[in-house]
């Protein structure tokens, strides 16, 4: 007879439904496990047999098959430990066979019997619901797994005796309940900023329109500071959001104590970032910083400092809100619609064009440190702003009395506008201008006569690609709405143009 445990394998943020079949037969005493299983899933053998025995269970002398199916499916990771350890126990009657139909069983095992928490619970118990299954998992994971479903039937152990004990009648389990993060820090706040005016003004921009964003200045000019910030004025993720963002640290293992945060992804990694850290990959394909950054911000300090290479595949998944790993034995593909803030100074040195700096190697300096950023990830970017040194005078003033909430309050009033706007439109998938495209920019953002006058021009003089001068309108909609104007005029393009003019100037330079 074989014993039948449904359990998951993952690929990407989508959970696959996998078959641990097992069959406990006459013959020489061993323990075969196959299913193209990955060295974690192998040693699961060994947890099972002494996490059994710490359970006052003993495996019996026959021969032992477990199959992973479908067997051309990869298996990575340790949660097949559970549904290996449970199916074992149904298969020589320590629990009634019968008792894990109809469920989706995950977790990994210690060896005193202890039920570890694992990566990937809350995209699981979403599967599991949509095939009509119940979820049994670490108690760890619990609160994750509870968001999937109010009506998903969720046991969720500390230990292997108290499944076993459940099932026999001895105890109940209660469902768990799902859990948001208590007591999260609170976010720098904008009023810290002294001077920066227009700094402040492109980053509330940003947020409004989720437009991408580049600094550019001397060191200690506030670059650092400005972008921590940003986090303090974005709303907080909606239902779907946050369904999404935590799928993804679901399966990245990064969700703490099962609980999930309303507060958007803010990531900032260092320069030293290789390929696979940033858009994701491995030996065992897992979620970079663009998909970790799904649904927030990714802040790239130093921007010329990260190899160029690294730099250049942020460009796909910029424009398809997408990071696909392609191996030559599977294909995955992660979420990673996130906006890109990035700070640089300009040149190596930090001071060209500052008053009184006259550096040693000329306009070289700066020429060959922008020359590590490519034109096509500059075009993807819409604002560009020289961020100056603050004076003396600006740090001895009184800070500014307008806080990061005030300015929350218009970037809210501003999102809401637009997601309002594309509802109207039939598109309710967006919320942001700067998801906006093709015949749906032109219906949104179309300017006045005096604008497209203006837009023309600018275009024909400062040489805009397409990208380009589909960005300008972006920003000058997000512009528009920021005002509370109904139609994107002549001044809302003049400001956006001049925001994509500092790209111009520091590439002239």
């Amino acid at each position: 007879m074989v014993q039948r445990v449904a359990t998951v394998a993952f690929e990407g943020v989508e959970a696959r439904p996998v078959d641990v079949q097992i069959q406990v037969a006459p013959g020489l005493p061993a323990f075969n496990l196959v299913g193209l299983a990955d060295k974690a899933v192998n040693e699961a053998k060994e947890r099972v047999r002494a996490a059994l025995i710490a359970s006052g269970l003993a495996l019996p002398a026959r021969r032992i098959t477990v199959n992973l199916a479908p067997a051309d499916l990869p298996k990575e990771g340790s949660h097949y430990d559970l549904p290996i350890a449970l199916g074992l126990m149904a298969a020589i009657g320590a629990i009634p066979a019968d008792a894990l139909d109809g469920y989706t069983v995950l977790g990994e095992l210690a060896l005193d019997g202890r039920l570890a928490p694992v990566a990937g619970v809350l995209p699981a118990a979403i599967g599991a619901d949509g095939r009509g299954h119940g979820l049994i998992c670490p108690a760890a994971c619990g609160p994750e797994a509870a968001w999937a479903s109010p009506d998903l039937p969720i046991l969720a152990a500390s230990t292997l005796i108290e499944l076993v004990n459940h099932f026999a009648g001895r105890q109940v389990l209660e469902r768990p309940h799902p859990e948001l993060t208590k007591g999260e820090a609170l976010l720098p706040d904008l009023a810290d900023v002294k001077g920066q005016e227009s700094a402040r003004r492109a980053l509330e921009i940003a947020a409004a329109g989720r437009h991408n964003l580049l600094f550019i200045g001397p060191p200690g000019a506030g670059k650092s500071m400005l972008a921590q910030r940003l986090p303090s004025i974005l709303p907080p993720l909606g239902p779907a959001e946050l369904l999404d963002v935590s799928m993804i640290a679901s399966v990245a293992g990064t969700l703490e104590g099962g609980a999930l945060t309303a507060r958007r992804p803010f990531r900032a990694p260092h320069h030293s970032a290789s390929m696979a850290a940033m858009v994701g990959g491995g030996m065992r394909a897992r979620p970079g910083e663009v998909s970790l950054a799904h649904n927030g911000v990714l802040f790239l300090d130093e921007l010329p400092e990260f190899q160029p290479a690294v730099l250049d595949s942020l460009r796909q998944p910029l424009e398809s809100g997408q990071a696909v790993i392609a191996r030559a034995n599977h294909r995955v593909a992660y979420p990673a619609r996130f906006q890109l803030v990035a700070a640089m100074n300009p040149c190596r040195c930090g001071h060209a064009g500052q008053p009184g700096h006259t550096c040693r190697r000329g306009p070289r300096c700066a020429i060959d440190y922008q020359a590590r950023l490519s034109g096509p990830l500059l075009d993807r970017i819409d604002l560009h702003l020289e961020v100056p040194a603050v004076s003396a005078v600006d740090l001895v003033r009184p800070a500014p009395t307008e806080s990061s909430a005030a300015v929350a309050a218009r970037v809210a009033q501003a999102r809401a506008l637009q997601a309002a706007r594309f509802r109207a439109l039939g598109r309710p998938d967006l919320s942001t201008n700067a998801e906006a495209n093709g015949p749906l920019l032109d219906a949104i953002a179309s300017p006045d006569d005096a604008g497209t006058a203006l837009l023309a021009d600018a275009a024909r003089l400062m040489r805009l690609s397409a990208r380009g001068y589909h960005r300008v309108l972006k920003v000058a909609r997000t512009l528009a709405d920021l005002a509370g104007a109904e139609t994107v005029g002549r001044a809302h393009l003049a400001e956006a143009l001049a925001y994509r003019a500092s790209a111009d100037r520091q590439a002239a330079a």
